[in-house]
């Protein structure tokens, strides 16, 4: 099989140098564009793996790329902003990108995030039956959903019925970033922001009952002022 397409749509030179430099030394192959609508035709006509995107394009906002192309592609995207601001991050990820990295950023997080979103696309199967499965092993960590029987080091953990389903929706989505909202809507119908920091309370104890003493990393990260991440194993 060939290796991986990567479409990388920006705009300032010296940051698709750099792309282009660290993406060739891992064998990917490469299309470039600085151009927002130029990206979608390259989407439709190329049909890339994945997708690098800058939101401050000159002639189409990445936000409404976004939403552009997730009208008929499940492309994965990686958005590599200058935008660090929390509601630029939160606004991406609720039109339909998978991740989000600030720039400056670290060369071996993006190559790494990039290699856990072409795992799942390599393997649609998979995540199909993810969402309907009846059990999760997931490192230390076990889940009967049948039993609603939960484990950690082979030892039964007691949830409380909301954290069993904030864990459920976390277990479905290993390594992509679901905001407050978006975990509000999975687990109570509906987002209220005001209501954040509940769901922090709910993932503070579900984080601290299912985490291993053996684990070197916790299993939830979070995404700063953005919501969380279940982690994935390499």
């Amino acid at each position: 099989m060939p290796n991986p397409l990567i479409l990388i749509i920006e705009d300032e030179k010296p940051i698709v140098n750099y792309l282009k430099t660290i993406l060739s030394t891992q064998d990917y192959r490469l299309v470039t564009t600085a151009s927002g609508h130029e990206g979608l035709s390259l989407a439709a006509s190329h049909a890339p793996e994945l997708i690098l995107l800058d939101l401050g394009l000159p002639d189409l906002d990445g936000v409404e790329f976004i939403r552009a192309l997730r009208g008929w592609s499940p492309t994965p995207i990686i958005v590599v902003s200058a935008r660090g601001q929390e509601r630029d991050q939160i606004e991406a990820l609720d039109a339909g990108a998978d991740d989000y990295l600030v720039k400056p950023f670290r060369t071996g997080e993006l190559l790494a995030r990039m290699r856990a979103l072409l795992r799942r696309a390599a393997a649609p199967g998979e995540a199909l039956a993810a969402a309907d499965a009846q059990h999760f092993s997931y490192g230390p960590l076990s889940v009967d959903v049948d039993k609603r029987r939960v484990q950690v080091d082979a030892e039964d953990v007691h949830l409380t019925p909301l954290e069993y389903r904030i864990l459920l929706v976390f277990l479905r989505q290993p390594g992509k970033v679901l905001t407050h909202s978006y975990l509000q809507g999975q687990v109570w119908g509906q987002a209220n922001p005001e209501q954040y920091g509940n769901l922090r309370v709910f993932v503070s104890g579900l984080r601290r009952k299912i985490q291993s003493a053996n684990a070197a990393a916790p299993m939830i990260q979070t995404e700063i002022g953005v919501g969380y991440r279940f982690a994935e194993l390499e």
